[in-house]
């Protein structure tokens, strides 16, 4: 029975959960001083600009964790992360991506592990009050020193310990 709750939870690769470790472990240690807070796998947010419905992004930096609905977080995060799967990417790339734009996360990173890299998004604003993500950098290992988050400029992110497997 309990072999059969495991597989039927997600057919994502363990390379998924590296990904997603090796980011809050990194991330998490430079923030342990701060009001915020690196969130991995798991961890619910429930906006109203959402109808309330509830998202869980593999990876979230945020600041306003004291904001809750119930188990949910409301406070919206400067930056998330999702690590690409087969089953997840149209979302990721797509609702999710529209989801987290239109609650105005500040920074969204499109990790695939696959390809080793790292889309890095960033939400502005038009005249007419409007928002839209635009793709800031992608980063390989070409460019792998270019890997930085842009909300965070003084954490150090390194893209070997991201991708790490």
């Amino acid at each position: 029975m309990g072999a059969l709750a495991i597989t039927d939870m997600s057919n994502t690769f363990v390379e998924h959960s590296f990904i997603i470790n090796n980011f809050v472990v990194m991330v998490g240690r430079q923030l342990q001083d701060s009001l915020c807070r690196v969130l991995g796998d798991g961890v619910q947010y429930q906006w109203y600009e959402n109808d309330n419905k509830i998202v869980i992004p593999d990876v979230s930096i945020n600041c306003n964790t004291r904001d809750r609905k119930n188990v949910s977080l409301t406070g919206i995060p400067r930056m998330v992360m999702e690590v690409l799967s087969d089953a997840t990417e149209e979302y990721d790339r797509g609702d999710k991506m529209e989801i987290y734009r239109k609650v105005g996360v500040s920074e969204y990173w499109i990790v695939d592990w696959r390809k080793k890299q790292a889309e890095i998004y960033l939400n502005d604003g038009k005249e007419d009050g409007t928002t839209y993500f635009y793709l800031y950098k992608t980063v390989t290992k070409d460019n792998k020193e270019d890997l930085q988050l842009v909300m965070f400029p003084n954490l150090k992110t390194d893209f070997d310990e991201l991708f790490h497997i």
